[in-house]
C-alpha cells in the first residue's frame, strides 16, 4: 500500500510540474506577443505544441515508471496480487479438508 501510495504521490507532482510549465508557457507566449515577437495565432499554436509534447512525454514516464517499479517489486520477490488470491485460495480449501477431517475424526 505504501509504494502504492509513494507512486501516486510522484505522478501528483509530474501533473503539478506540468501546470506549473504550462502556466509559464502561457505568460511567455503572452509576452512574445506584447513585444511583437510573434503573432497571437504563432503563440497559440507554440503553447498547444509544447503542451501536447509535454503530455506524451509525461504519458512515457507514467509508463517507464510503472514498468521499473514492477521489476523492482518482482526483484524483491513481492508477490503480484493474482499469485495472493491463488494462494488464498489454496489455503481455503486446505483449512476446509482439515476441518473435514478433524469432524470425521469426532465420529
Amino acid at each position: 500500500m505504501e509504494s502504492n501510495n509513494w507512486i501516486k504521490q510522484l505522478l501528483m507532482i509530474g501533473v503539478g510540474t506540468t501546470s506549473v510549465v504550462a502556466e509559464k508557457l502561457q505568460e511567455v507566449s503572452e509576452q512574445w506577443v506584447r513585444e511583437g515577437r510573434i503573432n497571437p495565432d504563432q503563440a497559440r499554436e507554440l503553447v498547444d505544441d509544447l503542451m501536447q509534447r509535454i503530455r506524451s512525454e509525461q504519458g512515457n514516464f507514467e509508463e517507464q515508471l510503472e514498468r521499473q517499479m514492477y521489476q523492482v517489486l518482482q526483484d524483491l520477490g513481492v508477490p503480484r496480487k493474482g499469485e495472493l488470491d491463488e494462494l488464498r485460495g489454496r489455503i481455503d480449501r486446505l483449512e476446509r479438508q482439515v476441518r473435514d477431517l478433524e469432524n470425521r475424526s469426532w465420529r
